[in-house]
């Protein structure tokens, strides 16, 4: 892979993580602009770290990493605040969000997969409601059903791709 290639590479990863990113921050500081202003910084690295960047290998790790050195620079940095968390106490915590980032990207991975199992029709309701955003008159007036139909439909989907994920799930662990 080349180096334009590469670099395409690291801005889709980091484009597609900015939320966990965020996330991640905010579950170790309790504070929006606080994480906020770490997930800039932490940009920041990431970008000057680019060349670094291994596309065979998993980026939000490397990412997190970063980030939790962020937070715990900026919480050195902002030690008079009695409010903040300590070095310690952030270092427990991140394992913690850090496993819980690994499974919210299976289950990802797996209701994509479970989506594609849906009828063409349930599916179609799904992306119009979830992806989309569509409202619950919107979709009903485009396919021609009542609300309470499109409803049913809604929840029979749910549950069917929660059951599908579940299942997904427990066969990979």
């Amino acid at each position: 892979m080349g180096k334009l290639e590469s670099r395409e590479q690291f801005i889709r990863q980091l484009t597609e993580h900015q939320n966990r990113l965020y996330g991640y921050a905010y579950s170790l500081l309790g504070d929006h602009g606080q994480a906020a202003d770490v997930v800039q910084e932490t940009n920041l690295i990431l970008w000057r770290k680019v060349d670094e960047f291994q596309p065979s290998k998993p980026f939000l790790p490397w990412a997190f990493a970063i980030t939790r050195f962020q937070v715990l620079a900026f919480l050195r940095d902002h030690q008079r605040d009695r409010l903040l968390l300590d070095a310690e106490l952030v270092e427990a915590m991140s394992d913690e969000v850090e496993r819980k980032a690994e499974k919210f990207d299976a289950m990802r991975v797996a209701l994509r997969h479970c989506v594609q199992l849906l009828s063409t029709n349930n599916r179609e309701l799904v992306e119009r409601r979830y992806y989309r955003g569509m409202s619950l008159t919107d979709i009903a007036e485009a396919a021609d059903r009542t609300i309470g139909a499109i409803k049913v439909a809604l929840m029979r989907s749910r549950r069917q791709l929660a059951e599908c994920v579940r299942k997904r799930l427990a066969v990979e662990h």
